[in-house]
This record gives C-alpha cells, structure tokens and sequence, in this order.
C-alpha cells in the first residue's frame, strides 16, 4: 500500500487523512499521556475537533461549491465554530482536563485557544481533502478523454482502413489492363500490403522501418502502374533510433499525391521523401498540379480522418502544412515520434 493506492482509494484517502490529523492535533500533548485514561481522554477531545470538520465538509461546503453562495458558507462556518469552541471548551473544562492533565498551560483552557484549534483542524482537514478529491477528478477527467479520444480513433481507423484497400485494387486493377501477364505477381504484392495493413492497423504503434518499408511496396506498386507515364522519385532516410509511429498515417498523404498527381496524360511528377532523425520525422511529398486532368472521385474521407487521427494521437507534437505552389501542390509533415 504505497501513496499510489492512497491517492487512487478514496477509502484509504479518509483513512490516511483521519490518522494524519489525529497525530498532528495531539503530537503535541503525548508525552503527557501516560495511560489509557489520558489516550481516550485526547481521543475524545480529537473526535470533537474531527466532528466539526466532517459536518463542514458535508453539509455546510456544498452551498459554496454547488450553490455558489460565499458569504452564506463564511457566515455559517462562522457560526459552527463558535459553538464548537464553546462546545469544546466546556467538555474539555468540566470533562477531559478536570481530572486530566492534557495540556501545557492555562491557555489551552481558554475559548480563543479551542477556536484557534478548530480552525486549524478545519483547515488541515478540509483542505487534504480537497486535494485529493482534485486529484481523483482529474485523473477521472483524463481517463474520459482517453476513452473518448480512442473510441473516436478506432471509429476513424474502421472507416481509413476500406479506403485504403479500395484505393489499392483501383491501382492493381489499372496495372492489370496495362500489363495483364504481371496481375498474379501483382496481386500477391498487394496480398503483402493488405496483411501488413490488417495485422498492424489496430496497435498503437510499430516501428518506424516497417511503416517506411510498407510505404515503399505502395510506391512499387504505384510505379508499375503509372510509372511508364509519370515521374517519380522515392527517398528515405532513418538514423539508427528505434522510434515507432503510428499505423498507416502516412499512406494517406503518398495515395493523395499519386491520386492527383498523375491523373492525367500528360507529364507529371510525383516526389517523396522521408528522414527521420533524432526522433523526429519529416516527410515531404510534392505532386504536379495537371492543367488537365481526369475527374478523380474523392470523399476526402482518407485525408480527413488521417488529419483527425495526427490531432488525437499527436497533439502538439506534429506540423502539417500543405498548399499549392504554382504547379505543384506540397505537403509538410513533421511528427515527434515515439521511442
């Protein structure tokens, strides 16, 4: 049971805070408890004190944090300590120190001395507890936001995953028509793609080499079927980290490129490159913009999930830039990838 379990248990929390105010009010008085009579005497005289607390705590700091009514809680709290002052300057006179000598000088006697000490106790007590109870909350607060934040990233990857298999049998299904004694071979390369595609898209994360190594049979693929008429250069570069990334983020952008950019007869280009370093990845497509270019029909689904997912697993820890620069559109994309 360490302060892990303390903080995660609101049993343990009241427990913890009962004996932590319990010695811290009497600390001070046991070298004069020499017995059992003395022990319950300060006992008795504690329970008063946490008594006080506790009715505060439940009944009386409500109407400041659900009601909102400051003055009315000050004027309250008020009240409850001066009849608890009173209160415990009677039973500790006439009971606990009349025929127990619990405390050091004649002022532990007085009215002012017992407010002073239930103010005290009503401090200490209220505000450990209120802590703790910001720290359960809170915690709870981003336990949601996880929940939430994965259940919305599993609904965008069930919708990316078709999308990417459609755009990958609209590829094979062109080279085909093209080069039709290549289609077995063909197929079993996109069988490769679509195993890694089914096995991985479902963690959290895998090594940034099988992410690269996936992307470059895509763009093999995509080479065979319209490389005869579009330019294309592929380039990438890892250091020796072992650093993961995120499943089938990326592909989302080199389809697009590939999608768009070769649309048409007429020359065309696509160019991509990868670096990773230091942890950090930076990848840069740039696509030619055709003057005239087929219709390609696009739901954008792809492109919008992949920029919600970077939202929801990178926040604050990616840059995406893209825009058209004459004839040519260029994407920016840098990520802090994960060790």
């Amino acid at each position: 049971m360490g302060p892990k379990s303390i903080l995660e248990s609101k049993w343990l929390q009241e427990i913890f805070i009962l004996i932590f105010s319990f010695l811290l009010f009497t600390v001070n008085d046991w070298i004069f408890i020499t017995g059992w009579r003395s022990f319950l005497t300060g006992t008795v005289y504690f329970f008063i004190l946490y008594s006080h607390a506790q009715i505060n705590r439940f009944f009386v700091l409500p109407i400041l944090l659900k009601e909102h009514k400051p003055y009315l809680y000050f004027l309250l709290t008020a009240t409850l300590l001066f009849v608890f002052s009173i209160l415990l300057y009677e039973v500790s006179t006439e009971l606990l120190y009349k025929n127990c000598f619990l405390y050091k000088s004649s002022y532990q006697k007085t009215y002012h001395f017992q407010l002073g000490t239930l103010l005290g106790t009503l401090i200490c007590i209220l505000g450990s507890i209120q802590i703790l109870e910001h720290y359960r909350e809170q915690k709870m607060k981003t336990s949601k936001e996880l929940l939430h934040n994965q259940a919305q990233l599993n609904v965008l990857r069930a919708q990316l995953n078709p999308h990417f298999l459609f755009n990958t049998f609209n590829t094979l299904y062109g080279v085909s028509l093209q080069y039709p004694e290549r289609a077995s071979e063909l197929i079993m390369q996109v069988s490769k793609l679509m195993r890694y595609q089914v096995e991985n898209s479902t963690k959290e994360f895998i090594p940034i080499d099988d992410e690269i190594d996936f992307i470059s049979s895509y763009v093999e693929l995509e080479r065979e079927r319209v490389g005869y008429r579009c330019r294309i250069t592929y380039s990438h570069q890892t250091d020796n980290g072992n650093y993961k990334i995120a499943p089938m983020l990326l592909i989302t952008f080199i389809e697009n490129a590939f999608k768009h950019g070769a649309c048409s007869i007429e020359e065309c280009f696509v160019n991509i490159d990868i670096k990773v370093e230091k942890g950090t990845l930076n990848m840069q497509i740039r696509n030619s913009i055709p003057e005239k270019k087929k219709k390609v029909i696009s739901t954008k689904i792809g492109l919008k999930n992949t920029i919600e997912s970077l939202k929801i697993i990178y926040p604050n820890k990616h840059h995406l830039d893209s825009f058209a620069d004459g004839a040519e559109y260029i994407v920016n994309l840098k990520i802090e990838l994960e060790p």
